[in-house]
């Protein structure tokens, strides 16, 4: 089925709710959805936490790259991203898009002139850290990517859109903590650059404090490299 209807009829969204509960691999479901025997994803993540939908941000863009592997040869420490998307009782919507963007570690996005501290860095036609896929039965994807920089009034944070369907969608952000951030920031080039040190942190980040502390992830350490995971839970009606 084409993706064009996706696009085209979001100017009827039906309202959704967040449910955002982020952890370091397995699964978060409540004490009932688990003694019901629904699969899980994130363990020990705590207790559902219901938040609002957060800004989409200048930088999305839709140039129709299913894919995986969302890096393009972009330099950085490597991060997996796994997303479950689920409903309200915390049961697995299969076949949802979800799109995930965010920048490299310079602080730039793909596609968008007028980026960088002096607005002077140009990325028009360009695609990295951007792409979408679809859940399968378990309501997950993962994406291969790096580990997002900053820029100057933003915490590091991952952008995503989950639709459940083609009428619908979830925009949201995923945080990450300060001090995995700044030990990355501080230790590991291209992110330890000649930038100085970033201006903004978790707890001065507007639109992290408006979502709510359930959308900071929890990431762990495999070897070089990072995961992070985080589920979505879409309240539907109907």
């Amino acid at each position: 089925m084409s993706d064009q209807p996706l696009r085209t009829n979001l100017t009827r969204r039906r309202a959704l709710g967040l449910i955002a509960v982020t952890a370091s691999g397995g699964a978060f479901m409540p004490a009932a959805a688990r003694a019901q025997g629904q699969p899980l994803l994130l363990p020990n993540a705590g207790v559902c936490t219901i938040t609002p939908e957060t800004t989409e941000g200048p930088y999305y863009l839709d140039p129709a790259l299913e894919r995986s592997d969302i890096t393009e040869g972009r330099k950085g420490v490597a991060l997996t991203v796994r997303l479950q998307v689920v409903d309200q009782h915390c049961r697995p919507i299969g076949g949802a898009r979800v799109d995930i963007w965010h920048c490299d570690a310079e602080g730039h996005y793909s596609g968008y002139p007028g980026q960088g501290d002096g607005r002077d860095v140009d990325t028009t036609g360009e695609t990295f850290l951007r792409g979408w896929q679809r859940t399968g039965k378990d309501g997950i994807v993962a994406f291969g990517t790096i580990y997002p920089g900053w820029y100057r009034g933003r915490t590091t944070h991952i952008h995503f859109k989950a639709f459940p369907d083609q009428a619908s969608v979830m925009t949201g952000q995923m945080f990450f903590p300060d001090d995995v951030s700044d030990r990355i920031f501080a230790g590991v080039a291209p992110y330890n650059g000649r930038r100085g040190t970033r201006d903004t942190m978790n707890a001065d980040d507007g639109i992290l404090r408006r979502a709510g502390t359930g959308v900071e992830s929890r990431v762990r350490q495999v070897a070089s490299a990072y995961e992070a995971a985080m589920i979505i839970a879409i309240e539907r009606q109907g």
